[in-house]
């Protein structure tokens, strides 16, 4: 996500230089890491349950789909996930747009 964000410096600067907020441009990133989040959930999910039948024996103590464990393994990915999102979107918002267009 941070290279995505820097990659999108020269846009961010533009965006900011017809106005947008600090706060906008942060949500502008944030989309689309909770997209990216949603997408794999949807995918990661299911597969981990189809998956978990197969590794049975190895579990010790769970149920090959344990809801409990699933739902706390998709908290802290998804924590995770919002923080690399959040934190570079949240330094380049702060750039200077004449800074990112001249750089460009």
């Amino acid at each position: 996500m941070s290279h995505s964000v820097v990659r999108r410096t020269y846009e961010i600067g533009i965006r900011m230089a017809l106005g947008a907020s600090r706060t906008g441009v942060v949500w502008l990133v944030l989309r689309d890491t909770l997209l990216m989040i949603a997408s794999g959930m949807a995918v990661g999910i299911p597969a981990a349950i189809r998956d978990a039948r197969y590794i049975q024996s190895q579990l010790f103590g769970l149920k090959p789909a344990d809801a409990i464990t699933l739902v706390f393994a998709s908290l802290l990915m998804t924590t995770v996930a919002v923080l690399t999102g959040y934190l570079p979107a949240y330094r380049d918002s702060g750039v200077d747009p004449m800074a990112a267009l001249r750089d460009e």
